[in-house]
């Protein structure tokens, strides 16, 4: 009887391990996912785009019959005859001109008649890549909940390969039980939970991202396959643009194991790793000219949205965005009531902490190896685009955008060293609750959230 429990123990050691990890993976996504499985989400951007370019086109045409976040193109003619293509804008200062692509502003008054608008989608493109398949037998109406969920219980078997290879480069001393704790912290005890039961543009788009940020530092360690570190970061970036900036990871890996005795190696590691990286880049830099005549704007700027007069003012990215998106990062609570429901969270969600409260231990590492520095360098690098961009990511359980960077901050807790114990594991399984409750209301119990702005109701 005592051999029973020492072969249940020593499971993660196993070869079949990660085909386990991936059962549980579907087993409990599906799960919470449910009805979901059967129907196309409210929001499935990337099955548009999939089906457009299979027939040949880069805009949405015709015009999407459901989702939000569409970025939109008015066609005129002007006074002269010419056309142009751009916005009206709406902001106090700017009410009553025309935007075109190339930046001109001219006034409405030079509008002769508006020959119509054009649809796109305003979100990195690489997911759509995946939904081809589904695309092409469907359509419109495929599917694009299940594959998210397929997409996400591969994080679990990804997460554990690559915490093992980390630990045969001597780079963490965690055991494979230790790396299983983590792999749950992560897939379940994060805001990754409620993203991978939604289907819906934004979350699918942070599951592929995670994913693909698994596969890019899985293929870093050692620098052992720097093209597809190269693949899996373009893919990246292409995802969510913020990780993009997780580049120097694989640079300071390469020198890391060449050393300065060896530069010849390291210039043909850099170069392999860069050259698919180049080659995507050069693709999403002629579709982007292609729908927007700018080499970096994926839509964003065109979203039909009530933070348009907002944007027209300080822009995409800004300073005085940064107090707010520091506030919806860290302090964020959930707000505790005396009747039912008797616990609402807030539109801009909960901090990252708070739905990950293992997250705490990255302030008293035991241990700093290699990849302590080059970790962090890279999870500030990707958090500050978000930091000082427009939106928060509402709607949303937790800070949602905290997933660009997720993988970073779960190898360093790895790396880290400091004992799970009983203390961590019942922190992780804190998380995984917190999670699990987020993963199964939003999106269908609404009275748990209020559509706020830091407690002040929006009225429409």
């Amino acid at each position: 009887m005592s051999r029973i429990p020492e072969a249940i123990l020593r499971w993660p050691e196993r070869r079949w391990a990660p085909l386990v990890l991936f059962g549980l993976g579907l087993l409990v996504f599906g799960a919470v996912a449910g009805n979901r499985l059967k129907r196309q989400s409210p929001d499935p951007h990337f099955v548009y785009q999939a089906d457009a370019w299979l027939h040949g086109q880069l805009a949405i045409d015709p015009p999407p019959t459901k989702g939000d976040d569409w970025a939109k193109l008015e066609v005129v003619e002007l006074d002269d005859g010419s056309t142009a293509r751009g916005r009206r804008l709406t902001s106090r200062k700017k009410r009553g001109m025309f935007r075109t692509l190339d930046g001109a502003e001219i006034p409405v008054s030079r509008v002769r008649r508006s020959l119509g608008t054009v649809h796109y989608v305003s979100f990195p493109p690489f997911p759509a890549v995946l939904l081809l398949p589904q695309a092409a037998v469907h359509g419109r109406i495929a599917n694009d909940v299940v594959p998210t969920v397929l997409i996400a219980a591969l994080v679990l078997p990804l997460a554990f390969l690559t915490l093992g290879r980390l630990r045969a480069e001597g780079l963490s001393s965690r055991t494979p039980g230790e790396d299983v704790w983590l792999v749950l912290c992560l897939a379940f005890g994060t805001v990754f939970f409620f993203s991978a039961v939604q289907g819906r543009v934004w979350f699918t788009a942070h599951v592929v991202g995670v994913a693909l940020a698994l596969g890019y530092t899985f293929c870093t360690v050692g620098a052992r396959h720097p093209i597809g570190a190269g693949l899996c970061l373009a893919a990246a970036a292409l995802t969510r643009t913020p990780m993009a900036f997780m580049f120097p990871l694989f640079f300071l890996e390469a020198w890391r194991v060449t050393g300065r005795e060896d530069r010849r190696r390291f210039v043909s590691l850099c170069a392999r790793f860069a050259a698919p990286v180049a080659l995507i880049a050069a693709a999403a830099v002629a579709y982007n000219m292609a729908r927007f005549g700018q080499p970096t704007e994926f839509g964003h700027s065109y979203l039909a949205v009530r933070q348009q007069a907002q944007m027209e003012e300080s822009g995409l990215f800004s300073y005085s965005y940064l107090s707010r998106n520091l506030a919806v990062a860290f302090t964020l609570l959930p707000q505790i009531r005396d009747e039912a429901p008797y616990l609402v969270i807030g539109g801009h969600g909960l901090a990252i902490w708070f739905t990950t409260p293992i997250l705490l231990y990255l302030l008293w590492p035991r241990e700093r190896p290699a990849w302590h520095r080059p970790l962090w360098l890279c999870v500030a690098l990707v958090a500050l685009p978000s930091l000082f961009y427009q939106n928060s990511g509402w709607l949303q359980f937790g800070y949602r955008f905290a997933l660009d960077y997720m993988v970073l901050l779960v190898l360093l807790l790895a790396i880290g060293a400091r004992p799970l114990g009983r203390t961590g594991k019942v922190l992780i399984a804190v998380g995984i609750a917190i999670n699990l409750f987020g993963a199964v209301t939003f999106a269908r119990h609404d009275q748990f959230y209020r559509r706020d702005d830091y407690g002040v109701v929006v009225r429409h």
